[in-house]
């Protein structure tokens, strides 16, 4: 909004030829961080009080650790102030002609409005389970595969019209169409190595990843400040990605496949980045509000979305590798227990308690050291994420 503004200005007078600097990514990048780092701390209080009011406090489960039973009541849906803050910087700063902007925006709105109806459940109809499992993934695999379809075609081209194009052609070829090598799967660490994936193979690859980063970081949120610091950090290497990915000299340089228009992800990263150091100031321990579902399905289906788009889908992997271990703990957690259940009669667990983050807890790690250790461990694997710009 403001970009348009400032080139709008600049056509009627010389004097505002100092606008110029709002055609710098970089600048607009950096105000995008702290108008939404300003917005999340003044409006922080204000959401917490209303949420207290409305009584919209964290139910704690049964069966859920002991020491976090003192927890319930904890206003939640505080992810609304993240997204919102999101929202507002991007809409401010972004280049709002451009594609990629409005897909990702779309899908954290959407997965954002699936987390609030599950919220909504836990808090008001006293349910601590929420949104039953196949109801919550019928919708998520929805929008997964609408944002899927037109990644795809998007990707390859360069303008909204061309995917259109591209869309009409791909189904009258009878769903046959060759994409470009910069759509298939790219291997980090080695040069121009990529493997073809076709219209299916993306689509599928794209929803696997949009769902499954959305419900990782939805299960890693679980203690005071674990998620939303690990989502900053992998957040903000992405945007140097895109940043990277969206410049056609510096892609070239080192060996990645040129997306224009990618480039302009790095105001939403930093939006991101901002509204989630500002959700942490209130989150951090003791919480003095909750993300709930509807900031980290949001967030998490964000990250996955630019992963796609700036096509380091394995790269987020490694560097959200605390989101995969999550996940991975709770499936190998729920297998092995209901094989072993079948077997023996009576169902074993592989773990103390999943997700991972119990587990430690169980064994004896205070909150605060197992979100801390954590972080730290993301910060290593964001940096061997970054490294692959160059080893390659």
């Amino acid at each position: 909004m403001l970009l348009s503004l400032a080139q709008w200005l600049q056509t009627l007078s010389p004097d505002f030829g100092t606008l110029r600097l709002f055609q710098y990514l970089t600048f607009r990048a950096v105000m995008a961080a702290m108008t939404a780092l300003l917005i999340g701390l003044a409006a922080g209080p204000f959401v917490i009080r209303r949420l207290t009011a409305l009584k919209i406090g964290q139910p704690v489960r049964g069966y859920g650790m002991q020491t976090h039973l003192v927890k319930s009541g904890t206003p939640t849906m505080g992810g609304v102030l993240i997204l919102l803050a999101i929202a507002i910087s991007t809409l401010l700063w972004s280049d709002l002609s451009n594609r990629f902007v409005w897909i990702v925006m779309v899908v954290t709105g959407g997965f954002g409005a699936i987390g609030w109806a599950d919220d909504w459940r836990k808090v008001v109809h006293k349910d601590p389970e929420g949104m039953r499992s196949r109801e919550k993934y019928m919708w998520q695999s929805l929008i997964g595969l609408i944002a899927a379809l037109y990644l795809v075609f998007s990707i390859s081209e360069n303008s909204n019209w061309r995917v259109i194009e591209l869309f009409v052609t791909w189904v009258r070829s009878g769903f046959d169409v060759n994409l470009p090598p910069k759509a298939g799967l790219l291997l980090p660490f080695f040069k121009e190595v990529s493997y073809p994936l076709g219209v299916i193979g993306f689509v599928v690859l794209t929803y696997l990843v949009i769902v499954g980063s959305s419900n990782a970081v939805n299960m890693t949120d679980g203690l005071d400040g674990l998620a939303i610091m690990p989502v900053v950090m992998v957040g903000s290497a992405l945007g140097i990605f895109a940043y990277v990915t969206g410049s056609a000299t510096f892609s070239r340089y080192l060996l990645l496949p040129t997306i224009p228009g990618a480039g302009e992800l790095l105001v939403f990263c930093a939006a991101m980045a901002g509204a989630g150091l500002a959700f942490l100031w209130f989150n951090t321990h003791p919480a003095q509000v909750f993300m709930g579902d509807v900031g980290a399905l949001a967030l998490g289906a964000a990250l996955g979305t630019i992963a796609v788009i700036v096509r380091q889908e394995i790269v987020l992997a490694i560097m959200g590798g605390i989101f995969v271990a999550e996940a991975v703990s709770v499936m190998l957690q729920v297998t092995w227990f209901k094989y072993t259940r079948k077997r023996y009669g009576t169902g074993r667990r592989l773990l103390l308690m999943a997700p991972l983050h119990h587990h430690f807890e169980k064994a004896g790690w205070k909150e605060t050291q197992v979100v801390v250790r954590f972080w730290i461990i993301t910060m290593l694997l964001c940096l061997v994420g970054l490294s692959t710009l160059k080893l390659r």
